[in-house]
């Protein structure tokens, strides 16, 4: 079992000593995968556990709350795949002004030496940590050598001349360049989460939506999609979704909107991974409900000609 901490501070989480790595780990691409990978081989050739920090909310998210960075993966979703990687414990710590007034040595000293018990710290390429953005790998090996851990920089990965990095992959998910996203994260991109009651709109409109909320984060796409719906029954179920602000309805927050094609069920409370295959178009906003059917009606044949082109292998 996976054991999920919080904070900064506490009880020991690895008395037999720890592999860590240590990052965003935002969309947990390709180049992530790497580095756990590598993880994963050392602390199996040592006996060690796999520990890996990460934090919620991303200091990003905390010192640009006026305008946070697009989100590529959840907390529980990013929690998930990393036990699904091979991580013993996994830290999502609480991102606070507290952890980011630390020092970068009380954050070798306290957490990774005391609480984590780390025998090797393994970080991507420009990693830096601590208050004022002191701590780097350099600070890592010298006082590795002083606490008894080596400090270890794992290279980039490289697709098409082109480091993998969440940048690159929120800029690709932006323009629709869906395809070249899912290369980077190593499989098709997919928003998740617990289907929740709206205003029940679409279903008089003639297309019911299971909706998403994304609890505050800021998407990294925004558009209507053809996409495939996972968790309900035994294989995904084609369908047509919306990312947006609904503005011809006035709507406000961000909302994830799933029509599932040929589908007549209760989905309130089920837990949906929405895939998105192609960007059909920009949300825009429409003069009245009845413009905006006319649009869905075009919105949702070409999905199912979309997705019916990739069951068959037959897409240009």
């Amino acid at each position: 079992m996976t054991v999920l901490f919080r904070d900064f501070s506490g009880p020991r989480i690895s008395p037999r000593g720890s592999v860590v790595c240590i990052g965003a780990f935002d969309g947990l691409h390709l180049g992530h995968r790497h580095l756990l990978a590598e993880a994963r081989r050392f602390a199996d050739a040592g006996n060690l556990d796999l520990v890996v920090v990460s934090f919620e909310p991303l200091p990003r998210e905390f010192f640009g709350r006026a305008n946070p960075p697009p989100r590529l993966i959840r907390a529980r979703q990013k929690f998930r795949a990393l036990r699904d990687a091979g991580a013993d414990a996994v830290g999502l710590l609480r991102f606070n002004q507290a952890l980011a007034d630390t020092s970068a040595e009380a954050f070798i000293t306290e957490l990774l030496v005391q609480r984590l018990n780390a025998h090797r710290v393994m970080v991507g390429p420009d990693f830096f940590f601590g208050k004022s953005r002191r701590g780097n790998l350099d600070m890592l090996r010298d006082l590795g050598a002083v606490h008894g851990f080596e400090a270890q920089g794992v290279q980039p990965q490289i697709q098409q001349d082109e480091r993998i990095s969440s940048s690159l992959i929120r800029a690709d998910l932006q323009t629709g360049r869906l395809t070249e996203a899912a290369q980077k994260l190593g499989h098709p991109y997919v928003i998740e989460g617990r289907v929740v009651r709206g205003k029940q709109l679409g279903r008089t409109l003639g297309y019911p939506t299971a909706n998403i909320r994304l609890q505050g984060r800021k998407p990294a796409l925004m558009g209507i999609y053809a996409t495939w719906i996972h968790g309900v029954g035994n294989g995904p179920i084609a369908g047509v979704s919306s990312l947006g602000t609904r503005p011809t309805v006035n709507g406000r927050e961000p909302l994830l909107e799933a029509h599932l094609f040929d589908f007549d069920g209760d989905l309130y409370g089920k837990h949906l991974q929405v895939e998105f295959v192609r960007k059909l178009r920009d949300e825009e906003k429409f003069d009245d409900l009845p413009a905006l059917v006319h649009q869905m009606d075009r919105d949702a044949a070409q999905a199912r000609e979309v997705l019916a082109c990739r069951t068959l292998g037959e897409c240009a």
